[in-house]
């Protein structure tokens, strides 16, 4: 098909092809599927499963925490005014309402606060065996939710110590943490 005929959806096809060939080498390259903005540079996180709708949200201003995690370290925030840790890391204060925050990195056991079993999965973990998601808190006084690496529950107390571990998980083939128990 000639130039002047491609349609707008055809013009709009090959370019996604390209980009999602970016992303490949990207993850190649990093390990981390982010790509720059085309137009403002700032960092992108492109989702890599397979859903009715496709998304890709600016990380620009935490793309440390994922730089952090192909390194292996795990990074919160801290106020720089309140003295206040986040996790998930934020740029911005929502208790002081102010913007200058410094990045810490994170301690790396917790205790774990609950937990749950997941039997019925959403489409896009549908290929993963039933898996454990529990929320343990951290010396630093936040909460992580993550994957425990356990299949049996009862295996499992509240209060017990687990250690976090930064992990490529596959088929995504992306950094990520999950729990892991103390023995």
């Amino acid at each position: 098909m000639s130039e002047d005929k491609k349609t707008q959806k055809d013009m709009m096809e090959e370019q996604m092809k390209q980009f999602y060939s970016f992303v490949e080498s990207m993850k190649k390259s990093m390990g981390l599927p982010m790509v720059p903005d085309m137009k403002t540079g700032q960092a992108l996180w492109v989702d890599q499963r397979e859903v009715t709708l496709k998304f890709i949200i600016s990380i620009d201003k935490i793309k440390e925490f994922f730089n952090a995690l192909a390194d292996g370290k795990l990074l919160g925030t801290k106020c720089k005014e309140c003295g206040e840790v986040f996790f998930p890391p934020q740029k911005d204060c929502p208790k002081c309402i102010d913007s200058e925050v410094e990045w810490i990195e994170l301690s790396k056991e917790g205790t774990l606060l609950t937990f749950t079993q997941i039997n019925v999965k959403p489409y896009s973990f549908a290929h993963y065996d039933d898996y454990i998601v529990g929320i343990a808190r951290l010396p630093e006084g936040v909460n992580v939710t993550a994957w425990i690496r356990e299949k049996d529950p009862s295996k499992l107390k509240i209060g017990m110590k687990l250690k976090l571990e930064i992990v490529k998980r596959e088929p995504e083939n992306y950094y990520t943490y999950e729990w892991v128990p103390i023995e």
